[in-house]
This record gives C-alpha cells, structure tokens and sequence, in this order.
C-alpha cells in the first residue's frame, strides 16, 4: 500500500472510511431459519419489545440487540404496510 491509501476495513461491525471520503455500509445480517422463526413468534405475540425482552432475546438468539431492534421496526413497518393494503 502506498502511504496515501487508506484500506478499507470493517471491524467490530463500525463504519470505515475510503480515502476518498465514502462510508462502507456494514455487511446485511443473514439470520438463520431458527432465528426467525423466533423473531417472528415473539412478533405475534408483542410488536414492541422492552429493553430486558431484548436483551434476553439477543442473548438466546446470538444477536445483537440492535439487530433485533432493527429487525423489529422493519417487521412492524412492513406490517403495517401490508394492513394499509388491506
């Protein structure tokens, strides 16, 4: 590498910068059959998770807490769209 270039990286899932000022976006998370089948099931029970329901459900699932908040909202946007349709 030339002392001008920068690598791009992404460690520990943040956000590096290219030399020419471009964020890299962190990779889509694949989440297993088994992962959502839970996610979903606790979908139909609750469409909103308090903080600790989070965590525990992270902890059991092998994810993070922000990928199951995130997995949340885009669930219940999608299922409010769907109810909007009809």
């Amino acid at each position: 590498l030339q002392e001008h270039e920068k690598p791009l990286a992404v460690t520990n899932g943040e956000l590096r910068v290219s030399g020419k000022g471009k964020k890299l976006r962190k990779p889509r998370t694949i989440y297993s059959s088994l992962q959502l089948q839970a996610l979903n099931q606790r979908f139909q029970q609750t469409q909103y998770l308090a903080l600790p329901e989070r965590a525990e459900l992270a902890a059991q699932l092998g994810l993070t807490q922000t990928q199951v908040k995130i997995w949340v909202q885009n669930k219940r946007s999608k299922y409010k769209k769907i109810m909007k349709q009809g």
